[in-house]
Order: structure tokens, then C-alpha cells, then sequence
């Protein structure tokens, strides 16, 4: 449970832009999707210059539905995903997509993945 609410916490500081309180939550390699432009980022900088990238072009929202232990102590949730356009307001998508996040001995993301259905 304990990083069921540390990943619903990411999320909350993902909605609200706080870029520094969800790098908090992650190693400081973490090898982290760049899934809107494609291919991989890695490290909290790496992480901060693509989310300050993303978050000029479109404006997502993600809330967490649920939370799957995986037997190799990753931790997948299911998410409802809506993108706009963050210039026009258009809306780009409203889905779910799951995400799989592993982690260390401290409880920091090592690394995200965005699972394909």
C-alpha cells in the first residue's frame, strides 16, 4: 500500500504541474518513457526537460483506477489518461493505459513503462 500512495501522489503532483515534488519520488537514473515523442529519457533531468516539453504542446490529465503487484515486485495501474491540445483546448484523446513502474530497496522509481494492450 505504501507505494500505492506514493505512485497516487505522483500523479496528483503530475496533474498539478509539480514537476520537482514527482522527481522526488524517482531514482535519480530512472529510465523513464518518453511516450509523446518516442524512445526512453534517462535520469530526473532528462525526466524535467521532456515533461517541460510535453507540457507547452498538450495538457494531460491522469487519474489512477487501479493497482496490479506484479510477481517481480513491479506495480501496474491502470489509468484514465485525457489529453488536450495545450494551446487550442482540442481534445486528443480520453483513454486508459496502464503503466508498470519498478522500484529500489528505498521505494524510488527505477523505471516506467507504458504497457500496450
Amino acid at each position: 500500500m505504501e507505494r500505492e500512495e506514493a505512485l497516487r501522489r505522483t500523479y496528483r503532483a503530475f496533474n498539478d504541474r509539480d514537476i520537482d515534488a514527482v522527481l522526488e519520488l524517482v531514482h535519480p537514473e530512472v529510465d523513464w518513457p518518453n511516450a509523446w515523442e518516442g524512445g526512453r529519457v534517462i535520469g530526473r533531468e532528462a525526466v524535467r526537460d521532456y515533461w517541460t516539453r510535453q507540457f507547452r504542446e498538450i495538457s494531460s490529465n491522469v487519474e489512477p483506477e487501479a493497482f496490479t503487484h506484479e510477481p517481480d515486485g513491479a506495480l501496474t495501474v491502470l489509468v484514465h489518461q485525457v489529453v488536450h491540445d495545450a494551446n487550442s483546448g482540442e481534445l486528443l484523446t480520453d483513454s486508459q493505459v496502464r503503466h508498470r513502474y519498478w522500484f529500489d530497496e528505498d521505494g524510488l522509481v527505477t523505471r516506467m513503462e507504458v504497457l500496450e494492450d
